[in-house]
């Protein structure tokens, strides 16, 4: 299944909050968003997306791409280090691509999103990524 495909699945979120805000909440939604999206925030919150990645590393092969127009530029299994500076720092990429290829499943982390989207997870993998996210403080849920 090609990227495209993917982008089209069910998905699910890993996020900083456990469930969707609804619409007319009476909380403050977009000022708690706008602080987590300001350093030192920013870099704290990828620094877990980054840490769910890399331990997820531990059970499955991973491709990652920065670029979504260039395929062929796909790292399989990037070093720790080099995962980490795509995630965090003065040279974190804006927009990261992870394709879990064995399981058919993506995830993508957007610089102004306070939450990761998991594409197509199969039941395992999603099962790992919840205990991941939740040592991390964050949570996985379906919008």
């Amino acid at each position: 299944m090609n990227l495209d495909e993917l982008f089209t699945k069910s998905y699910w979120v890993a996020d900083i909050l456990p469930e969707q805000v609804p619409k007319y909440s009476d909380g403050q939604y977009s000022a708690v968003e706008q602080f987590y999206l300001r350093e030192p925030q920013l870099s704290i919150l990828r620094k877990k997306f980054f840490e769910i990645i890399l331990k997820l590393n531990c059970y499955y092969d991973i491709s990652v791409l920065t670029d979504p127009e260039d395929e062929e530029d796909a790292e399989l299994n990037p070093l720790p280090e080099e995962l980490y500076g795509l995630f965090v720092g003065e040279n974190a990429a804006k927009y990261i691509m992870v394709l879990v290829d064995s399981e058919n499943t993506l995830i993508v982390s957007n610089e102004d999103d306070t939450y990761m989207t998991i594409y197509n997870p199969t039941e395992h993998l999603l099962k790992l990524l919840r205990y991941i996210a939740e040592a991390e403080g964050l949570f996985v849920w379906k919008p």
